[in-house]
């Protein structure tokens, strides 16, 4: 279990992050399409996990936003944002805010992602969702690099994160 903060108001989380050097565990998300996107799908392929609560706050947004950015160009790494959110709120967030480079994937079927990566929140005002956490895992699926952002509102370490990739 980890503790992180929402606004100074502690939350735990399940458990932990998945440790660096570690195989990456896999999961079971939701595309916009609705199908159905396990890690498996990427392989062969840098994979940067930017696990956000809900694209639905500004901290997301701009998290989302930044790292959309910096895929521009790279076909070496695929960027998520993995979040809550359902499919379709997903899709009219990106229209809206013109994210063309980031995949966004949804926790709609199931919470078997945020436990195994141990960002689902347990207690406060944010349980059943995810912390905020950025995880990249490597071309041949281990974990290179993690990040469990302390406070729920504040932005993750883009140039960690990027770096990493």
């Amino acid at each position: 279990m980890a503790t992180v903060t929402l606004q100074g108001t502690a939350c735990n989380t399940n458990g932990e992050l998945p440790a660096v050097g570690s195989k990456a565990p896999d999961f079971h998300l939701v595309d916009g399409k609705l199908n159905d996107v396990r890690l498996a799908d990427y392989q062969g392929k840098k994979i940067l996990m930017n696990i956000v609560p809900s694209l639905d706050t500004p901290t997301c947004a701009t998290s989302t936003s930044k790292f959309n950015q910096h895929a521009a160009g790279r076909d070496d790494v695929v960027m998520l944002v993995i979040s809550a959110d359902l499919p379709f709120a997903q899709g009219r967030f990106c229209g809206a805010e013109g994210i063309e480079n980031v995949i966004p994937l949804s926790l709609m079927r199931t919470r078997g992602f945020a436990k195994d990566y141990g960002v689902l929140i347990t207690d406060g005002p944010l349980a059943g969702i995810t912390a905020r956490a950025v995880v990249v895992v490597d071309a041949e699926g281990m974990v290179s690099y993690t990040q469990l952002v302390p406070e729920i509102a504040d932005e993750p370490d883009y140039e960690a994160a990027l770096a990493a990739v």
